[in-house]
């Protein structure tokens, strides 16, 4: 699986004009299952996101988790991570099927939520606008295949 998190202020995701889902002080992880991921990317992928120490703490250093800031996660599914750009039009044909993809997609807000974060989500395979105050800016990009 792919993640691009982006930590954040506050972001929020609209579709049709309606608030899907919106956090305040957290994580913005816009998520990609792709060709042959399991549930144990997914488990992985959770576990590194809700660890990772990219918050400051009093020292004004990043050595704090989400869970130590007590922050939400805003997850949004985004198969245009797996882009394949050797040429000038991307290719898509490394991401999971669609189906595969949503059951992942869900598999991860579920692993990322029995880690005792509060998760909200962007609606899967949805035209989806997205907010974002991005804090720092601090974004990172994860990949199960390269760990």
């Amino acid at each position: 699986m792919r993640a691009l998190v982006q930590r954040v202020s506050s972001a929020s995701v609209t579709v049709d004009g309606v608030a899907a889902g919106k956090i305040g002080n957290g994580l913005l992880v816009f998520v990609c299952a792709m060709k042959g991921d399991t549930e144990r990317e997914s488990e992985w992928l959770a576990r590194k996101i809700v660890n990772l120490r990219i918050f400051r703490d009093d020292a004004d250093r990043m050595n704090r988790s989400l869970v130590d800031v007590g922050g939400s996660v805003l997850v949004v599914s985004q198969f245009t991570l797996a882009a394949e750009t050797k040429g000038n039009r991307p290719g898509f044909s490394t991401a999971a099927p669609p189906d595969e993809g949503k059951r992942l997609y869900e598999v991860f807000s579920a692993n990322v939520a029995a880690l005792g974060v509060t998760v909200a989500n962007g609606i899967f395979g949805a035209d989806m606008r997205v907010e974002l105050v991005n804090d720092g800016p601090m974004t990172i990009w994860l990949d199960t295949v390269s760990g």
